[in-house]
């Protein structure tokens, strides 16, 4: 398996060795068929594992998500493809009622082993529902696991380990990032819930996830030569969080900057600066600083570069963040 892969086939990958590895997994989802889906995430698995389970699905987010609820009370593992993330919303009701409630609803008798792939954020020039991020919904939601890599490597594996999971899992694929390269290894280095440090530093600590971890990459690089470290930790995990990690690295640097596409206002951000603060105080040499999208909805894709945070953003408030 290792060896260098973009993100969009290291993910079509997991898809394939999922469905060689248990007879009971399946692929549902609009055009991930014939098509192989409008990333072609799916490409060639209808045609290898044949239409009983690889299954071109109605335009109906909330018959796709019932039935996966369905077929997972019945044994199987369905692997649900929503295909862009403001679609998701007529499956909302399913999602939350149903899906995130069953296991409790039952005692603990009846698990719910279904994944949810679901292309968010923007930067890929489209329109609203087509790039937004609503990660705090499901983050919200107690009953749902929901994880977002940002390289080639953790969507493979993560993704397999999604799978294998015997609860519900919201699995969010950073759009914008599909074609970036990286290497995957030959195992999980992680679990699915921990955090990783992805660059290691001293002055400050940058949290992000999904496709915000590349333009904290980007600007500590960019930091570096005004003689600043800072330390990059992509959270990987939305719900649970791996908040000993954080903890750790902020109790280290003594100051954090939380980054995400998503609105500030009410996003992961406002959780984790809030955690952060009680776990952290006196240790903390400044507030926990945000830096997100705006609270409106999503632009016309000629704006959205002035809407999405970008380096100078997070600089900004590095520099904020420095000045106390």
């Amino acid at each position: 398996m290792a060896g260098q892969l973009s993100i969009a086939k290291a993910l079509n990958e997991a898809l394939r060795k999922s469905l060689e590895n248990d007879p009971k997994t399946l692929l549902m989802g609009e055009d991930i068929g014939k098509l192989g889906g409008v990333f072609r995430i799916t490409d060639g698995l209808q045609k290898d594992f044949g239409e009983g389970r690889v299954i071109d699905t109605p335009l109906a987010e909330s018959g796709i998500m019932g039935t996966a609820i369905g077929l997972a009370l019945r044994g199987y593992r369905p692997v649900v493809e929503i295909q862009f993330d403001g679609f998701v919303y007529p499956a909302f009701d399913q999602i939350v009622s149903q899906l995130a409630k069953m296991h409790a609803r039952a005692l603990g008798h009846v698990k719910m082993p279904v994944t949810v792939r679901i292309p968010y954020a923007g930067g890929i020039g489209a329109v609203e529902h087509h790039s937004e991020s609503h990660e705090a919904y499901f983050a919200h939601t107690a009953g749902l696991r929901v994880v977002t890599p940002s390289n080639a490597h953790d969507a493979h594996w993560m993704l397999r380990q999604a799978i294998e999971s015997d609860d519900p899992v919201i699995f969010l694929e950073p759009k914008r990032r599909y074609w970036d390269k990286g290497e995957v290894g030959d195992a999980a280095d992680l679990g699915l819930h921990d955090a990783r440090i992805v660059r290691p530093g001293t002055d400050a600590t940058l949290i992000a996830y999904g496709p915000m971890v590349k333009v904290c990459l980007e600007a500590a690089a960019a930091a570096e030569e005004d003689g600043r470290r800072l330390e990059v930790v992509d959270l990987r995990s939305l719900s649970p969080v791996d908040f000993t990690t954080l903890e750790e690295s902020v109790k280290r640097t003594g100051r954090a900057v939380v980054v995400h596409e998503a609105p500030v206002f009410l996003g992961m951000g406002a959780e984790l600066a809030a955690r952060i603060t009680e776990r952290c105080f006196y240790h903390l040499e400044a507030p926990v600083l945000r830096v997100g999208g705006y609270h409106a909805p999503y632009p016309p894709s000629r704006v959205e570069e002035s809407f999405l945070p970008d380096l100078d953003r997070v600089l900004d408030a590095v520099d904020r963040a420095l000045a106390y």
